[in-house]
């Protein structure tokens, strides 16, 4: 698409009209693909700097002078996004090791299941810490946090007024906080 309906949609987009943002947004994907592709983003990763620059032009476009040219605007929004995507591989990669024969001689390890037995055991830690409460701690975080009653719900149940569901609320959560931090498990 050429520049000036480019510029004259997001001046209309900027002034409210609905239709022409939604065109120019339509307008802007394939430049958007084509500067990301241009800067070596691979094809994998092209659609998520397209919405990440989509994402940008919504969350910028009052900062846009409608007196400038558009297409520049947009190819560098487009370019930061996909120097930002690039530099996210590039730093994932160099972190990642892929040892083949690690992974055929140990099939079972799976980092979700060592992440599941470290669920229980956090769970089952915060059950303890849980039971270690005064009553009316242990009472407003089964039903406030745990059981999520609201407010109402966990007053008229207990006969307590919501403040001091709040405040045994926030005390109990402090109090788990600590023991949990003492443990090392958090």
């Amino acid at each position: 698409m050429s520049e000036p309906p480019l510029a004259t949609l997001m001046a209309a987009a900027q002034a409210g009209d609905q239709l022409a943002y939604q065109h120019l947004l339509r307008a802007c994907v394939p430049e958007a693909a084509s500067t990301a592709r241009r800067q070596g983003v691979p094809a994998d990763r092209v659609d998520d700097v397209v919405q990440e620059v989509l994402l940008t032009i919504h969350r910028a476009r009052a900062s846009y002078d409608p007196a400038r040219p558009f297409l520049p605007w947009l190819r560098a929004i487009a370019q930061r996004r996909a120097i930002d995507a690039l530099r996210t591989h590039y730093r994932a990669a160099a972190r990642e090791v892929y040892d083949e024969t690690a992974y055929l001689e140990h099939p079972a390890a799976t980092p979700d299941a060592d992440a599941d037995l470290g669920r229980g055991d956090q769970a089952r830690l915060l059950a303890q810490a849980i039971a270690t409460l005064p009553p009316g701690q242990r009472q407003a975080v089964e039903l406030l946090a745990l059981r999520e009653a609201s407010l109402e719900e966990a007053a008229g149940q207990t006969g307590r007024s919501k403040g001091a569901l709040k405040v045994n609320l926030h005390r109990a959560l402090q109090a788990l906080r600590r023991s949990m931090t003492d443990s090392g498990d958090v």
